[in-house]
């Protein structure tokens, strides 16, 4: 056998050096590129959460009722998905915790004349909503 057989057959260390140097690279950015996916899905169920919590407060128990409530619960707000009122951690609203905060204003008798409603994103600013009336 010839030197040229010998080489032609295999790899040297230089070759798998650099093969493993881009296979660990592109690893690396998919793992964050992953991250940042399921980060951005995370904040678009958040964005979700908060805009059907808030249309159901304005377009609904607003209109019939003519206030907003002092709290948000399934009771309260039972025509939307009792899922949507907990962040993706599972902590409800109102919880210690939780995403998702709601801050009613100028209440008497769990009566109240405005809100604000948030959401803290990991990847934007924090979304908020607040009452239209």
């Amino acid at each position: 056998m010839s030197d040229v057989e010998v080489r032609s057959r295999g790899f040297t260390v230089v070759e798998l050096l650099v093969v493993s140097v881009v296979l660990i690279a592109a690893s690396f950015l998919f793992f964050i590129q992953k991250n940042n996916v399921e980060m951005t899905a995370r904040d678009d169920e958040r964005k979700t959460a908060i805009n059907a919590m808030y249309y159901s407060l304005e377009e609904v128990f607003y209109e019939k009722n003519n206030y907003y409530p002092a709290y948000i619960d399934k009771d309260t707000l039972p025509y939307i998905d009792p899922a949507l009122l907990s962040d993706p951690d599972g902590n409800k609203i109102g919880e210690a915790g939780s995403d998702y905060v709601y801050e009613p204003t100028d209440c008497r008798e769990d009566k109240c004349t405005s809100y604000a409603l948030s959401a803290n994103l990991e990847n934007e600013e924090d979304f908020k909503k607040e009452s239209q009336n």
